[in-house]
């Protein structure tokens, strides 16, 4: 079946009525038009569809221009699509991930980290300039219940050896003590002590987030995430009281009569609407982002950013339930007279259900990822090609971490969804397994075909409809990124890449490399290996490293 590569409507450029007698209308339209026009050097076929006119572009041209495009272009090709001219290069501050330190990683956290990262990731590839961002809860009453905990509890080797896990068990043992009014004043008075400096705690304190972030890196580093900068609230703690000035300065701060501290953030200024930032005995609040509480810190976090970097976008990626807080933050930053918090935006996601590991709920980001991998690594011991694979392992956790991303990146991000291993790990059907598989297997198909670089290649003689369907999908890469790029949405690029691997499995079978005439296998493989160049460059957009054996 024949496909037109460009359609034209002409209904978006008539001035609008509905009725039948107008569909007949611009069929008619359609037709007059498409006698007027006249094909050329790159239009070789100009038909009419239900009020539309298709163009059809010259097939030898099309596989040329496509080809040479994808080959000479390599990680860049899509890039440098006519479509980015005109978008200004800037400076992006990406904050993801931030977990709190003590505490579980839950599945909110993994979502932030590689939404954020493929953000991080598409921003660079576009020419942008990206600073990311890892904020973490390191400062806080429950530090002093921590520093009690491990005074009781500590272990000084567990915590070197495995700071994440120990701290959790540490924090949840001293919880239970929590309610004695013994262990609430020494939580007191150990968190005064942290924020007076006194030298002892101070250094404690420190040992349990020096030694919690180089686990994070280690483990981040599975996932194939970096940062620039582990910032923390613990940074904002002095600075929180400059804005506490200011907001006072410009008499923004009022008090109830509970003494709580609020801004009125009302149109009207008649309190419908405002933001609560301070307790009624004076202390900043901490961050309890989800009560619509705005710390001074998060704000003092926005202005320090800004003073630093001079960014163009600055933006925060968490869970939707916090999207009233953004908002607040923004509202008061602008009122305070910061012009640019009209540049700062709020990714949101939705909630994940029913993730599980085999030993039950998840805690730690690393149980994932372990997870992940073995449950792979038990899919590849089933299947017969598994022997020959240098790194069974590490080939298991790329495919694995492949089928957790599109999983979580193939709707809108916003929604919610029932989070399914069976499904994730399928290797049929539209999964993270299924890429990797198409890409591993073009990739020996190269290399069964000697890898050479492929120059002079006659790849006018492609005219078979899988071969055109191919290159007119690979022709459309361009547009996605600009889509992606619009709305920051990953799905966009996953159902590209999905339908790249089903359009190349259906090639890769009924146009045979092998038996051919050289020319026509010439030819072919550069169409293999122009499929296998753009879906490698999408899947590293999206955190996935392509692997090359399955």
């Amino acid at each position: 079946r024949h496909v037109a590569d460009f359609q034209f409507s002409i209904a978006s450029v008539t001035e609008g009525s509905s009725s039948d007698c107008l569909a007949q209308d611009l069929n008619l339209q359609a037709q007059e038009l498409a006698k007027r026009l006249k094909c050329d050097a790159v239009v070789s076929e100009i038909s009419t569809g239900p009020g539309t006119v298709n163009f059809t572009v010259n097939r030898e041209l099309l596989a040329k221009t496509v080809l040479q495009q994808v080959l000479k272009d390599g990680s860049e090709y899509g890039v440098k699509s006519e479509l980015f001219s005109t978008v200004p290069r800037q400076k992006a501050v990406i904050e993801f991930s931030s977990p709190n330190i003590a505490k579980k990683f839950h599945i909110g956290h993994l979502r932030s980290t590689i939404v954020g990262n493929f953000i991080a990731n598409l921003k660079v590839a576009l020419g942008h300039e990206v600073v990311r961002i890892n904020y973490l809860g390191d400062w806080g009453m429950q530090f002093g219940l921590l520093g009690v905990g491990f005074q009781r509890f500590g272990d000084k080797e567990k915590l070197k050896c495995s700071p994440l896990q120990h701290l959790f068990e540490v924090y949840v043992q001293i919880n239970k003590a929590a309610e004695d009014e013994t262990t609430k004043k020494l939580a007191k008075d150990f968190f005064k002590k942290l924020e007076e400096h006194d030298e002892q705690t101070l250094s404690l304190w420190k040992k349990f987030r020096d030694f919690s972030i180089e686990e994070y890196i280690r483990i981040y580093k599975r996932l194939g995430v970096h940062f620039d900068e582990y910032s923390g609230e613990s940074f904002y703690q002095e600075k929180s009281q400059e804005v506490l000035k200011l907001l006072e300065d410009k008499g923004l701060l009022q008090k109830t009569i509970k003494g709580t501290g609020i801004v009125d953030l009302s149109e009207k200024k008649d309190l419908s609407s405002f933001s609560t930032v301070m307790r009624s005995d004076g202390t900043s609040l901490y961050i309890t982002r989800q009560f619509l509480i705005i710390s001074f810190r998060d704000l003092a976090a926005a202005i320090d950013r800004m003073n630093k970097h001079s960014w163009d976008t600055m933006i925060y990626v968490t869970d939707k339930s916090q999207s009233n807080h953004f908002q607040h933050l923004f509202q008061i930053l602008k009122l305070m007279g910061y012009d640019w918090a009209e540049r700062c935006q709020h990714v949101s996601f939705g909630l994940v259900q029913g993730m599980k590991t085999r030993r039950g709920e998840v805690i730690f980001l690393e149980d994932v990822l372990n997870e992940v991998r073995s449950r792979m690594l038990q899919n590849m011991a089933s299947t017969k090609t598994t022997k020959e694979i240098e790194d069974p392992v590490e080939t298991a956790e790329k495919v694995g971490l492949a089928a957790l991303i599109i999983q979580d990146f193939r709707g809108l991000l916003s929604s919610d969804y029932q989070f399914s291993w069976d499904r994730a790990l399928q290797s049929r059907g539209d999964t993270g397994v299924f890429l990797q598989y198409t890409h591993a297997r073009l990739h020996s198909l190269e290399q069964m075909h000697g890898n050479e670089q492929l120059t002079d290649v006659n790849v006018a003689c492609l005219q078979e409809p899988d071969a055109i369907s191919v290159l007119q999908h690979l022709l459309r890469y361009d547009e996605v990124l600009y889509r992606s790029s619009q709305d920051l949405q990953p799905k966009h690029i996953v159902s590209y890449l999905l339908m790249l691997s089903h359009l190349a499995a259906v090639a890769h079978k009924t146009l045979p490399v092998k038996g051919s005439t050289p020319e026509l296998a010439q030819a072919r493989l550069c169409l293999f290996q122009a499929a296998r160049s753009v879906l490698a460059n999408g899947m590293k957009l999206l955190g996935i490293t392509p692997v090359t054996q399955m």
